[in-house]
C-alpha cells in the first residue's frame, strides 16, 4: 500500500513537472516573439543588476562588511538603477496608458537624468 502511494506521489510530481515545464517554454517563446527589441535590451539590463546586487550581498554575507559605507553605496546603487530601469521600461513599453503621452526619447532622457543623480549621490556617499 506504500508502495502504491509513493508511486502515485511520483507520478504526480512527474506530471506537475512537465506542466511546469511546457508552460515556462511557452511563455519564453511568446516573449521572444512578442517582446521588441529595446525591452530585451533594459531586460538584460535588469537580470544585470539584479546579478550584481546578489553578488554584492552574497560577499558581504561571506567575506564581511568592512568598509560598510561601500557596500550600502553599491548595494543601494544597484537597487535604484534598477528602479529606474524598471520605470524605464514601463514608460516604453507602449502597453501602460498612463504614459502615452510620454515619447520613448523622452524617457530615455528622463532616466540618464535620473541615472547621473543617482550615480552622483552613490559617489559621494562612498567618502
Amino acid at each position: 500500500m506504500a508502495s502504491t502511494r509513493s508511486n502515485s506521489s511520483t507520478s504526480s510530481q512527474s506530471a506537475l513537472s512537465a506542466s511546469l515545464s511546457s508552460h515556462l517554454l511557452q511563455a519564453l517563446e511568446t516573449y521572444r516573439s512578442r517582446t521588441p527589441a529595446r525591452l530585451k535590451f533594459v531586460d538584460a539590463y535588469l537580470a544585470f543588476l539584479v546579478l550584481t546586487g546578489v553578488l554584492q550581498f552574497v560577499y558581504v554575507l561571506l567575506v564581511g562588511n568592512y568598509p560598510f559605507n561601500s557596500f550600502l553605496a553599491g548595494f543601494g546603487g544597484a537597487v535604484g538603477s534598477f528602479v529606474l530601469a524598471a520605470s524605464l521600461r514601463i514608460q516604453i513599453s507602449g502597453n501602460n496608458p498612463e504614459f502615452k503621452d510620454v515619447s520613448p526619447e523622452r524617457a530615455i532622457a528622463e532616466f540618464i537624468f535620473a541615472q547621473i543623480v543617482l550615480h552622483f549621490f552613490v559617489i559621494n556617499y562612498l567618502g
